[in-house]
């Protein structure tokens, strides 16, 4: 983190000289602030605004579901939120940094480390084992070989696949191959955790139980969470919820009462 590239991205960690998880709640920035954001695809006649004056503002530790129908602009902000793709204008902050004037390295290294994805469609690499798919993330990142093992045995222990290790995909369940993508996202302690349908491919009682899942690493990691789902049950785990309509966030509302959760058992479950 040492390179011109990585100085800005850096600086995300101590905003103003100070780091956020430490700072008190009136000192502290908000870990996300989009401001006026537009995103247009094409031109001219051809020209399609997906995102019209976006606000959204989103504090360490929340738990936030993004919701609205197909084309509604969740999917496009979740991208421009997870540095996948870059606003047409606005401004979109993270912890102070002000994201759009990132070039495509530095929004990498924000990405790299200080953000974890999971997918409707899990994306492992079906030749490789569970710890495998975890560590790659941390390769990108240059951890030496000892730590990528710790630090991907940690993550899978932590989603109830010790002893799943050496599997591969064709091993795993969908909810287990969930899990492991779930790992994969936290092995680098990630700030955010950015989920797009998570429980898209899975039925009900798995979809539970990644949701459980979700909810104890927010509630008991700390890990903010911005998870896009289009299924109501999903989202009345959250505890706010963001509903797009038309590229305009059409309704923001806390969710009083989410789904209660209990603590994970003393021996995790590995069969899921």
């Amino acid at each position: 983190m040492s390179t011109p590239a990585a100085q800005p991205v850096a600086a995300a960690s101590h905003p103003g000289g100070q780091d956020a998880s430490t700072a008190g709640p009136a000192a502290a920035p908000p870990l996300i602030e989009l401001r006026g954001v537009n995103k247009t695809y094409g031109s001219g006649a051809t020209a399609f605004q997906a995102l019209k004056d976006v606000d959204l503002i989103v504090h360490a530790g929340e738990f936030v579901a993004i919701m609205g129908p197909s084309g509604s602009g969740k999917s496009t902000a979740m991208n421009i939120l997870g540095c996948l793709d870059v606003l047409s204008s606005g401004s979109y902050r993270f912890r102070g940094l002000p994201v759009e004037t990132l070039d495509r390295n530095q929004r990498a290294l924000l990405r790299r480390h200080f953000l974890g994805f999971v997918f409707q469609g899990y994306n492992l690499l079906g030749r490789t084992s569970a710890q495998e798919n975890v560590e790659l993330p941390l390769l990108y990142r240059g951890e030496p070989a000892a730590t990528r093992a710790r630090l991907a045995q940690a993550a899978l222990a932590q989603v109830g696949l010790q002893g799943w290790a050496h599997h591969t995909p064709a091993e795993l369940s969908g909810g287990q191959q969930q899990r492991v993508a779930i790992a994969r996202a936290i092995a680098t302690q990630p700030a955010v955790l950015l989920a797009d349908e998570p429980t898209g491919n899975l039925d009900t009682h798995r979809s539970r139980e990644i949701m459980e899942l979700i909810t104890r690493l927010n509630r008991d990691s700390g890990i903010t969470v911005l998870m896009v789902t289009h299924e109501p049950d999903m989202a009345a785990y959250a505890r706010r919820i963001v509903r797009f309509v038309d590229g305009r966030v059409a309704e923001d509302r806390p969710n009083d009462h989410p789904v209660e959760v209990p603590d994970a058992p003393a021996a995790a479950e590995e069969t899921a």
